[in-house]
């Protein structure tokens, strides 16, 4: 199984980047997909979730610092996953990392990095002026 993130770069506070997440080796469909992120010194958070797909589609869920600015979404026909990123902040400075569970959604667990079988090598987001 191999996640390759890509489309990380320098940008400035109030930029955009579309950061994606190539996948291989997995049963993607059947994967909730996530990104984390983990800026100098600080430990690993979660960004966003977004689940398998469905009749209704796919359950999202936000961290509140990322919610409204970013959108995430899936495409099972390549197996990858994307996440746009726009009215970035300099707090958004970080390495992304995307990630993969075969678990279903439970409230207490999504958040935690333990819940994710899958992880890319990551991608550097830096957002400067």
């Amino acid at each position: 199984v191999q996640l390759q993130a890509s489309g990380g770069g320098l940008v400035q506070p109030g930029d955009s980047l579309r950061l994606s997440c190539a996948t291989s080796g997995l049963a993607f469909s059947n994967y909730a997909m996530a990104w984390f992120r983990q800026a100098p010194g600080k430990e690993r958070q979660f960004v966003v979730r977004i689940g398998k797909d469905g009749r209704y589609g796919a359950r999202i869920d936000y961290a509140d610092a990322v919610r409204g600015r970013f959108t995430i979404s899936r495409d099972d026909s390549d197996n990858s996953v994307h996440l746009q990123m726009n009215s970035l902040f300099p707090e958004d400075t970080a390495v992304h990392y995307c990630a993969a569970s075969p678990r279903l959604y439970r409230r207490d667990r999504y958040k935690r990095q333990d819940e994710y079988d899958y992880w890319g090598q990551g991608t550097q987001v830096t957002v400067s002026s």
